[in-house]
Formats: structure tokens, C-alpha cells, sequence
């Protein structure tokens, strides 16, 4: 069984997956990771973030196991991460690698931005989580304040708007609802709320078979 989860940033789609993941006993890819390792990787060489050139090369010698979550995390590698994935030949060189985790035996669990429409259209459950940019912007802030980073609540409103308007307006696999997806919003609701109700739709796309 496969099962995408897509969204804007800090929508709970990560947290959501890893649950159900962990539910049914199936491997996990939050693939926005990807993303950001491919940012890491750079910035660390000292490249621009707008030179495609170099994050196509470095986005093909990506594996999945080059991740060093701690370092991938924060404000500034999900902006970096944002900027690189508008490229189109970055998403290209990532499709492969993606498609290949979903294939595992038995299925498994993506998240992202375009898993339902672009990475596995066939997808078993296809769930599009949500949620309003204020309630996803305090979501940020409270998990970067977890992490002991300094936070502005506007800035931070801010950031997920323009991430918002660049995820939506790219030209290659903009985040958009697939038509078959079901639309999960969690403004009003809590981790145990929200996975309640991702598990629901979860079960009734798996009884229909």
C-alpha cells in the first residue's frame, strides 16, 4: 500500500506520516529532505542556491541514507530547501530515487509537496493536508523555539507565505491538491485529532480496495 501525503510547510503532513507509517508498519520518506540535503550540500561547498547546474549535481549524488536530519533542520535549510526545489531539473533528478522507495514490497508511507500528482499518481491513499497560514506559522515557531532558535512570529508568518506563493507558483510540480486526494485540514486540530482523522480516511480508501 502506498500512501502520499502532501502540503504547505508546517501543515502536520510530516508528523502525520510518521505515524501512520509506524501504524502500518511501513518505511517512511519525508522527502522534503531531499530537498534540503541537496541545499546542504551547497551550501556547504560554497555554491548559490540559484545555480541549477550545481544543485542538479548535487541532487544525483544524493542517497537515502546521506541524512543528517539535525543538520537539515531549522528555518534556514526549509527556505534553502524551497529555493532548490523550484528548480525543475533538481525535482527530475530526484523522481527516480522517490519512485523507487515507493516501490519498496508491501508499500510505504511519502510526504511532500507533489507525491500525489507527480511522484506516485497511483498512490493507494492520497491524503492533502492543510492548514491556515497563521495556525501553521505558530506550528513553526513553537518547533523552532523547541529547537533554541530565536524566533519572530511575523517573520516566521512571513516565511511561510512566500514559501507558500513559491511552492504554488513554481513551473515544475507546483503544490496542488491532487483531484483524488482527500483535503485534511488541521487548523482546529491537535496531533491525536489529526491522525485520527488521516487514519479514517486512511482505512476507508483501503476497504474500497
Amino acid at each position: 500500500m502506498i500512501i502520499a501525503l502532501d502540503g504547505p510547510a508546517a501543515s502536520g503532513k510530516g508528523t502525520l506520516a510518521r505515524k501512520i507509517a509506524a501504524r502500518y508498519d511501513l518505511p517512511h520518506l519525508d522527502t522534503g529532505l531531499l530537498y534540503r540535503a541537496t541545499a546542504r550540500a551547497l551550501i556547504d561547498a560554497g555554491e548559490r542556491l540559484d545555480n541549477e547546474a550545481r544543485a542538479i549535481a548535487a541532487a544525483r549524488g544524493l542517497g537515502l541514507t546521506d541524512f543528517d536530519e539535525a543538520s537539515l533542520r531549522g528555518r534556514e535549510m526549509g527556505e534553502a530547501a524551497s529555493v532548490v526545489a523550484a528548480h525543475p531539473g533538481v525535482r527530475a533528478a530526484l523522481l527516480d530515487l522517490q519512485r523507487a522507495f515507493a516501490a519498496r514490497p508491501g508499500g510505504a508511507v511519502l510526504d511532500g509537496r507533489d507525491i500525489g500528482t507527480v511522484i506516485c499518481p497511483d498512490a493507494d491513499v492520497k491524503i492533502f493536508v492543510t492548514a491556515s497560514a497563521e495556525t501553521r506559522a505558530n506550528r513553526r515557531a513553537l518547533e523552532l523555539k523547541g529547537r533554541g532558535e530565536k524566533v519572530d512570529y511575523a517573520e516566521v508568518l512571513d516565511d511561510i507565505r512566500k514559501r507558500d506563493a513559491r511552492d504554488a507558483g513554481r513551473s515544475s510540480a507546483p503544490l496542488v491538491k491532487a483531484d483524488d486526494a482527500v483535503l485534511l485540514d488541521t487548523t482546529n486540530l491537535d496531533i491525536d485529532g489529526a491522525f485520527d482523522a488521516a487514519m479514517a480516511i486512511a482505512e476507508k480508501k483501503a476497504a474500497r480496495g
